[in-house]
C-alpha cells in the first residue's frame, strides 16, 4: 500500500510526510481531473509538538494555550479561545489570555480543554471478562437468556477463582483503558476481597495506574476473606493521608447478612458508604427500614437506586445522599428503568458510572449519550401524549456536569477535582475538535456528548502530570500488559470451568 494511502487509512500525523509548504500528507482532495491534489488543511493545533519537560513538578508553570475552554465552574466560565495556567499539580488561573512568562507551553489550538471525566462506579476487576455477558441479565429468571447471568456466572463462578495476580492485571488494564479515554477519576467497586492479599493487589494496581481513584472496599468470599473488619488495617496502612491520589469508600451492601457491621465500621472510620440499591434483589423492605430509622446521610452513595419506594427516595434526598446511575447497564441488564427523572424531580443531581465491562464499555461518552437520550425520550414521550408541565429536557452540558463535577461531589472530591477551578488539582483533558468525526466545531458541549468518542481524547493530565500525550499513553508497556491479561483470562475460564467460545449463542 502506498504511503499516502496508509496515512489516510490510519489517520496518522507524521511530520515527515509534510513538505516544506506545510501541506500534510493524507489531506488530499480531487482537482477535478481524477488525480489527488494536496491541500493545506492542517490545523495548527494538529501538528505534533514535543512534550514539555517538568509538567506537574513543584514550582513548574505550564500554560495550556489557545483551546476552547469549558471549565464546568460557572464562576470561572467558558472561553471560545482561552488559556489554563498550571503551577505544579494545581490550576493557577483560567482566562481568555494569560501572560505566563517562561511557562512550559501546551498548544491547545483546535482542542476542547475541560476537566477529566469521573466514573463513580466501575467494577475494574472484571476487565478480563469484557463483552462476555453482553446478552445476559442481572439474575436468573428461568428463561434461556439468563442461563448466563451476572450474579451466578460473574460473581459466584468467575470471581471465586481470582488470584491476587489476576486482580492486579485486571485493575491496571481496566484503569489504563479508562485513563486513555479521559476518565481521570474512578470509584473502583472491587467485590474481590477474598483475602488481604487480594485487597492489597487492588490498591497497588490503583496506585500503579497513575490516576485519581477511590478504592471501594466491598465484599469478598471464602475462608480467607476479612471483609469488613480488614477495613481498619487498610485505612491505616494505605489511606492515612488525604494528600494523595487514592482515597477510600466503604461498601455496605444491604443484601448481605451482617451489613450493619460494615456501615458501623465505615462511619467509625469516617468513610463514605456506597451500596447497590436494586429492586431485583428484593432490597426494598430493608432499604425502607433504614430510611425510617434515619440511617441515611450525606455520606451515602446509592448506586442504581431502582425499584425503591417514594418514601425512601424522599428520605435519601432529605439526607443529602448521592445517586450514581449506570443508564445503559440498568436498561439492558434488567436493574429497572434508570431513575434519572426521579432523582432530578427531588433536586438530586446524579453522577454517571460505567458499572461492568462484561456487559458494556467503560467510556464516559457512552454514559453521557445514554443519559441524555434516555431522559429526553422519557420527557418527549410525555409531550407527544399531550401532557403539560413537563420536566426540562436535559442538555449536553447537563450530561457533562453529571460526568464531571457531580461525580466529584458524590465522591467527596469536589475540593480537588471535577472542574477547572483555580486552586484545584489539575485533572485536565484535551479533546481533538479538528478530528474527522467532529470538525467543524459549532457547539462545545454538543460536540463532546453527541459526536466524540475515546479516540478524540488526545492529552490527559492527572494532578498536573501528563499521563497521555497526543494520543499516546505514557509510562506503561500496553502490549506486555495485554499479554498478561490474556493469560489471566485463560486461567480464570479454566479454573471456573467455563468454556471459551467466541461465537456462543
Amino acid at each position: 500500500m502506498c504511503r499516502l494511502c496508509d496515512l489516510a487509512r490510519t489517520g496518522a500525523h507524521d511530520p515527515a510526510a509534510a513538505d516544506n509548504s506545510g501541506v500534510s500528507a493524507g489531506s488530499g482532495i480531487s482537482d477535478g481531473t481524477g488525480s489527488l491534489k494536496m491541500a493545506n488543511t492542517s490545523w495548527p493545533g494538529r501538528t505534533r509538538q514535543p512534550m514539555p519537560a517538568g509538567v506537574g513538578t513543584d514550582g513548574r508553570r505550564t500554560l495550556i494555550r489557545g483551546g476552547a475552554v469549558m471549565s464546568m465552574d460557572p464562576r470561572v466560565g467558558d472561553f471560545a479561545t482561552g488559556d489554563v495556567l498550571l503551577e505544579g499539580n494545581r490550576i493557577l488561573e483560567v482566562g481568555p489570555s494569560i501572560d505566563a512568562g517562561d511557562a512550559a507551553i501546551i498548544d491547545a489550538r483546535g482542542k476542547i480543554v475541560m476537566p477529566g471525566f469521573i466514573d463513580t462506579h466501575h467494577h475494574q476487576f472484571e476487565t478480563v471478562l469484557r463483552s462476555f455477558l453482553t446478552d445476559g441479565i442481572l439474575v436468573p429468571d428461568g428463561q434461556p437468556h439468563s442461563a448466563l447471568n451476572y450474579y451466578e456466572t460473574i460473581l459466584q463462578k468467575f470471581s471465586m477463582v481470582y488470584r491476587p495476580e489476576d486482580v492486579y492485571i485486571n485493575e491496571v488494564y481496566g484503569g489504563l483503558s479508562q485513563l486513555d479515554a479521559g476518565v481521570t477519576t474512578v470509584m473502583d467497586v472491587s467485590q474481590i476481597h477474598h483475602s488481604p492479599e487480594h485487597s492489597d493487589s487492588v490498591i497497588r494496581a490503583l496506585h500503579d495506574t497513575g490516576r485519581r481513584a477511590v478504592f471501594g472496599y466491598f465484599e469478598g468470599w471464602g475462608d480467607d476473606a476479612r471483609y469488613p473488619q480488614d477495613a481498619r488495617r487498610i485505612r491505616e496502612q494505605h489511606f492515612s493521608s488525604d494528600d494523595q491520589l487514592l482515597s477510600m469508600i466503604m461498601g455496605g451492601e444491604i443484601y448481605l447478612p451482617g451489613y450493619e457491621e460494615s456501615w458501623k465500621i465505615g462511619r467509625e472510620l469516617n468513610l463514605p458508604i456506597a451500596l447497590h440499591v436494586v429492586g431485583t434483589f428484593g432490597m426494598q423492605p430493608t432499604f425502607d427500614e433504614l430510611a425510617r430509622a434515619g440511617q441515611f446521610g450525606p455520606d451515602n452513595i446509592f448506586i442504581h437506586m431502582t425499584g425503591m419506594s417514594d418514601m425512601a427516595w424522599q428520605k435519601a434526598a432529605d439526607a443529602g445522599a448521592h445517586v450514581s446511575l449506570s443508564v445503559p447497564i440498568e436498561m439492558t441488564m434488567r436493574h429497572g428503568l434508570p431513575p434519572m427523572q426521579k432523582a432530578l424531580d427531588l433536586g438530586m443531581q446524579p453522577s454517571l458510572s460505567s458499572d461492568v465491562e462484561c456487559t458494556m464499555t467503560a467510556d464516559m461518552f457512552t454514559q453521557m449519550r445514554s443519559a441524555l437520550t434516555y431522559q429526553r425520550s422519557f420527557v418527549n414521550d410525555r409531550a407527544l401524549a399531550g401532557e403539560d408541565n413537563l420536566p426540562a429536557l436535559l442538555t449536553a452540558r447537563d450530561a457533562i456536569r453529571f460526568a464531571t463535577i457531580e461525580g466529584a461531589k458524590g465522591l467527596k472530591l469536589d475540593h480537588k477535582t471535577g472542574s477547572l477551578t483555580p486552586g484545584k488539582e489539575a485533572d485536565v483533558i484535551l479533546l481533538d475538535a479538528t478530528a474527522l468525526n467532529v470538525a467543524p466545531l459549532n457547539h462545545v458541549p454538543g460536540a463532546v456528548v453527541s459526536l466524540m468518542e475515546r479516540n478524540n481524547v488526545e492529552t490527559v493530565l492527572v494532578a498536573g502530570a501528563i499521563r497521555k500525550w497526543q494520543g499516546e499513553l505514557l509510562g506503561h508497556d500496553v502490549e506486555g500488559l495485554r499479554r498478561k491479561i490474556e493469560d489471566s483470562r485463560d486461567y480464570i475460564f479454566k479454573a471456573a470451568g467455563i468454556e471459551q467460545d467466541l461465537f456462543r449463542t
